[in-house]
């Protein structure tokens, strides 16, 4: 029972670092370095491409895992600590409150990568849309 509580409890902080890296991603503040950082790990996670399939037990979600730890990780280093803290407020404040935008951002995330696939596809097959 108290792992289980333990695991919500991460995952919910999970949650609301990942909130927190989106709102770092709209703050002017943020270097633009860290920035490119952010889209390659929403990239990563919203690309249905994936290192290791997630149908592979275990270790489909570990490769995940590891890679959101080590991109949190590198963004932790980047992104100054008074940005971070004021945008882990804001991401605590708007998840407790109910997001209600989150198609925003799936909307923004979904045009991204069609803008993606398009000049991946003009670029290889001279195709002119």
């Amino acid at each position: 029972m108290i792992c289980k509580i333990a695991l919500k409890e991460k995952t919910e902080q999970l949650k609301t670092e990942l909130y927190a890296l989106y709102l770092a991603y709209k703050d002017p503040r943020v270097p633009w370095y860290a920035k490119i950082i952010i889209v390659i790990i929403v990239g990563y996670f919203v690309n249905p491409i994936e290192l290791i399939p997630d149908f592979i037990p275990f270790i489909g979600y570990l490769d995940d895992l590891v890679i959101l730890l080590i991109g949190i990780y590198l963004l932790r280093k980047m992104i100054p600590k008074d940005i971070m803290a004021e945008c882990r407020d804001k991401a605590r404040t708007k998840l407790n409150n109910g997001m209600g935008k989150t198609w925003v951002v799936t909307l923004v995330i979904v045009i991204i990568w069609l803008l993606l696939v398009i000049l991946v596809l003009r670029f290889v097959f001279k195709i002119t849309l």
